[in-house]
């Protein structure tokens, strides 16, 4: 079950369509959907985060709480809108576009992808890629 929480001064239009398209997603790297929780919230509810479970005293765009066991993803995904925004501008892309790559970013992490080495990155992001490209595939 996918399901989407708002802390923040957003919500995502067609709901619905983005459901399908994590469950694709995740059907696509050969695992089962469980309890994807999606919470969109400030910047400042990412670095109270930040700080209390990973000791980071800085802004970041997403935090991933991981539940799988096995091959059933499950897990927090916790997206800060306003990183989404500067981020899109910084990378000169539309709001949408990194919305959903950071949405597959948390997802690939549920997945056991990791982006800390230099090519761990490159994999990440062209597998970002790949799935921002699902989106506008209709099942």
């Amino acid at each position: 079950m996918i399901e989407f929480h708002y802390k923040a001064d957003f919500a995502l239009e067609e709901s619905l369509r983005y459901v399908d398209w994590i469950e694709r997603v995740v059907v696509s790297e050969a695992f089962v959907c469980g309890e994807i929780d999606f919470i969109f919230c400030t910047d400042e509810d990412l670095l109270e985060l930040n700080q209390e479970y990973l000791n980071h005293d800085t802004f970041t765009d997403i935090i991933t709480f991981d539940y799988t066991d096995g091959n059933m993803i499950s897990g927090d995904i916790f997206i800060s809108v306003d990183r989404i925004k500067e981020n899109a501008k910084k990378f000169d892309d539309v709001f949408g576009n990194e919305l959903k790559r950071v949405m597959a970013h948390g997802v690939l992490h549920l997945m056991g992808y990791k982006d800390k080495g230099a090519q761990d990155k490159i994999v990440m992001r062209n597998k970002e890629n790949d799935k921002i490209k699902m989106f506008h595939v209709e099942p």
